[in-house]
């Protein structure tokens, strides 16, 4: 048995989160409970089992009267009375959605963390009998849950109405996810096309970009490769002081913006001028590294001015892909990929 160091709880060495606070075990510190047996040295003498008592005879109802006997039928059976099942204990028998181990009254998931506490208190917004039904064709769109690995997590059924929010207070696989607004992203379907549109949210709403096709980016547009948030901004002039005074400056002669990193909500870190020329980001190879970030690519995105003069982003073939944060509202589609919060949800219509 591993006992977590936060709150004392005892929990199975192959854990690797605590089932009572959800924090991470030690690893390899592992040690088995010594044994202590109440029984006393000299034992414990037998004790005589009792006789055993005759059962009553079971009692004898008369038979009903011939013609009170309704006149069988071969080919029809009666079904016995439906009787609802008894809903489970907040986390028995539940599977996590992050990552799909089976957990028995936890409110953490022991493999990954997941806080199962939030799910089973939220409120589904799809009736439980609703959501196991299978779904006519064209009756909604599903949210599925994508890993870092590609497989899925967990699916999210919108129920069939003209305007669905999400968020973390929708439940389901959005519970426990604290970095989801609790009325994060709206999705409206018009003319049969389905649009999302994020509410204000303070981490927002990306889209993935399609690997190897250009995306405008314009002034002020946030994207994400890795973990890394950039924003591109336009080089401007301070100008004079208030009494005439030019300023110092490097030259912004030849640059088309930069890049800034986001580190805060309004705060910003290294900036990178992008030439006209354009820029290549990657942790191996190209202009701007992010050599300490694992999950970008050796060479994983471009950023650089096209034919028609505007500036694009172009994956160009990134493992995890290049995200676009969404400004305003956005027509999506069947297998489009969007990141809110720190899950990915394939649009599946």
């Amino acid at each position: 048995m591993i006992t977590c160091s936060k709150c004392g709880k005892e929990n199975q060495d192959h854990y690797k989160f605590c089932l009572g606070c959800g924090a991470e075990l030690p690893r390899g510190s592992a040690q088995a409970k010594p044994f202590s047996s109440n029984t006393p040295p000299h034992g414990v003498p037998p004790v005589a089992a009792p006789a055993p008592v005759a059962a009553p005879p079971p009692p004898v109802s008369a038979p009903p009267p011939a013609a009170a006997a309704p006149p069988p039928v071969a080919s029809a059976s009666v079904a016995p009375p439906a009787v609802a099942p008894s809903a489970p204990p907040p986390g028995a028998g539940v599977a996590c959605p992050q990552c799909g181990h089976v957990n028995a009254g936890n409110r953490f998931c022991a493999s990954c963390g997941y806080n199962l506490g939030a799910l089973a208190g939220a409120s589904p917004s799809v009736p439980a009998a609703a959501a196991a039904a299978p779904a006519p064709v064209g009756s909604g769109i599903i949210l599925t849950a994508l890993r870092a690995d590609g497989s899925e997590a967990g699916t999210f059924r919108m129920p069939d109405a003209p305007v669905v929010t999400v968020g973390r207070d929708t439940g389901s696989i959005f519970a426990g996810d604290s970095y989801l607004s609790p009325r994060h992203a709206t999705f409206s379907k018009r003319g049969g096309q389905l649009f999302i549109k994020d509410e204000g949210s303070l981490n927002g709403v990306y889209l993935k970009v399609r690997p190897n096709e250009p995306c405008l980016l314009e002034f002020g547009d946030v994207f994400r490769i890795g973990q890394e948030i950039i924003r591109f901004e336009e080089l401007r002039s301070q100008g004079k002081s208030p009494d005439g005074v030019e300023r110092f400056g490097s030259p912004a002669k030849g640059y088309i913006g930069r890049l800034a990193l986001v580190i805060g909500r309004d705060t910003t870190g290294n900036a990178f001028p992008v030439p006209e020329r354009g820029v290549h980001c990657g942790r191996e190879r190209g202009d701007i590294l992010f050599s300490e970030d694992g999950y970008v690519s050796g060479l994983h995105c471009r950023i650089a001015r096209g034919p028609d003069g505007r500036v694009y982003l172009t994956d160009v073939g990134s493992s995890n892909g290049t995200f676009i944060r969404l400004r305003a509202e956005r027509a999506v589609g069947g297998t489009d990929i969007l990141l809110m919060g720190q899950q990915l949800f394939r649009i599946d219509a």
